[in-house]
């Protein structure tokens, strides 16, 4: 029976993702991958599937679509540097993040790069919610070209179907700090929450399925008045955003900075039920690309010299607009902030891009924590290895003075 399972499963694969896709994987991963409940959130796979579909999402439609994000023919550097040298032992560190990628950058150069779980410089890795930074800067993209008003524009003046809901008086600036006060479950671990939920929505026909589903959603609490993480909301973005640029996502951040900015390898982002890319979610890029981003960001978003964004907004998106119940910390526009003026973007199972503009610090981390989506001592352990890089940077700049 388990043969059976695995071969219709290959089958399947086979037929949708077509023999190139399908063989550029390795064995072990191809059968891992046959396997696959379809039916199943990936927030409930094992580890062994979690491993090889993080690698391969954007290769094998069977488990999901996803869209092109092109690059340029001219890639940003980032020559190497002196090795940094870090009072921790790096490797006990990556095998207890279950890393695939940790790079450190500092002012341009690349000062540390490994690679773990079979996983190298040439692979995409699936971003999670790292993509609601992105996401995020797209918008700010969009204000500058005048495809958006103003964050105080209301979400129905772009998606008149959710005019009536609990999101109609809701703003662009208040879907982006995610206090909007519509209630959401946003919990990894419970199969009957939002989070779980939503895209395996069946919509009403002719509606997106993601707004299909947020427009049912009550109220909680007045907008604006508390902080509520919930992917489902920067998916609306998304939806919005798309109706603004009027074009793929994808497109739209391959303009606006895939290319410009110099990103290396093409990267991919992965379509909803109904075509739209989960701007929440689920961009697969190489880990260099990822740090090339988090240096564009740190240089203040800017292309041959002019941000792409309007004068003053990456400030306000990564410093705290709201705060998110723990001292030091706060929440910007799709950033998770610290009062020492550093800012991170996050994924569950360990993915991140945290940037330090002061000192010109970009560290890029690609995993598979073995404790689930949240896992608490592994999150804890990467904050103190940034705090770690941080002092390492500022001793050595302190020491060559």
């Amino acid at each position: 029976m388990k043969f059976k399972k695995i071969a219709l499963g290959l089958l399947a694969a086979l037929a949708v993702a077509g023999t190139a896709g399908w063989f550029s994987l390795d064995k072990e991963t191809r059968g891992l991958l046959a396997t696959f409940p379809t039916n199943r959130d990936l927030l409930f796979w094992s580890q062994p599937q979690r491993d090889a579909a993080f690698r391969a999402l954007d290769r094998l439609p069977v488990l999901a679509k996803a869209r092109a994000i092109p690059a340029g023919g001219t890639p940003m550097a980032l020559p190497p540097g002196p090795p940094l040298k870090l009072p921790v032992d790096v490797d006990a560190y990556m095998a207890g993040q279950r890393s695939a990628a940790l790079l450190i950058v500092v002012d341009g150069k690349v000062r540390l790069e490994r690679y773990g779980l079979d996983f190298d410089a040439a692979g995409r890795w699936t971003s999670f919610s790292v993509a609601k930074s992105m996401t995020s800067t797209l918008v700010g993209a969009a204000l500058k070209d005048g495809h958006i008003k103003s964050m105080d524009d209301k979400v129905s003046d772009y998606i008149p179907q959710m005019k009536g809901s609990a999101y109609d008086d809701v703003s662009i600036r208040q879907l982006l700090t995610m206090t909007s006060g519509v209630k959401w479950n946003e919990d990894y671990g419970d199969p009957n929450s939002d989070v779980a939920k939503f895209n395996n929505h069946k919509p009403e026909e002719g509606v997106d399925a993601l707004v299909s589903y947020l427009r049912r959603l009550p109220r909680d609490v007045p907008a604006g008045t508390r902080w509520n993480y919930s992917t489902g909301e920067t998916n609306l973005v998304g939806v919005l955003l798309a109706q603004a640029v009027k074009k793929p996502l994808a497109q739209y951040l391959s303009e606006k900075i895939w290319v410009p900015a110099g990103m290396e390898q093409q990267a991919t982002w992965i379509l909803s039920k109904t075509g739209q890319e989960i701007s929440g979610c689920c961009i697969q890029a190489a880990a260099r690309d990822y740090a090339r981003f988090g240096v564009f960001i740190a240089n203040g978003a800017q292309v041959n010299g002019q941000p792409i964004v309007p004068e003053g907004w990456l400030a306000e998106a990564t410093t705290a607009r709201t705060g998110i119940g723990q001292p030091g910390r706060g929440y910007g526009y799709q950033w998770w902030t610290y009062d020492d003026g550093t800012f991170s973007a996050r994924g569950i199972f360990g993915q991140g891009i945290f940037i330090d503009p002061q000192r010109r610090i970009v560290i890029v981390s690609n995993a598979n924590w073995a404790n689930g989506a949240r896992d608490k001592v592994a999150s804890d352990a990467r904050e103190a290895f940034y705090r770690t890089v941080q002092k390492a940077v500022a001793d050595e700049a302190a020491a060559a003075k």
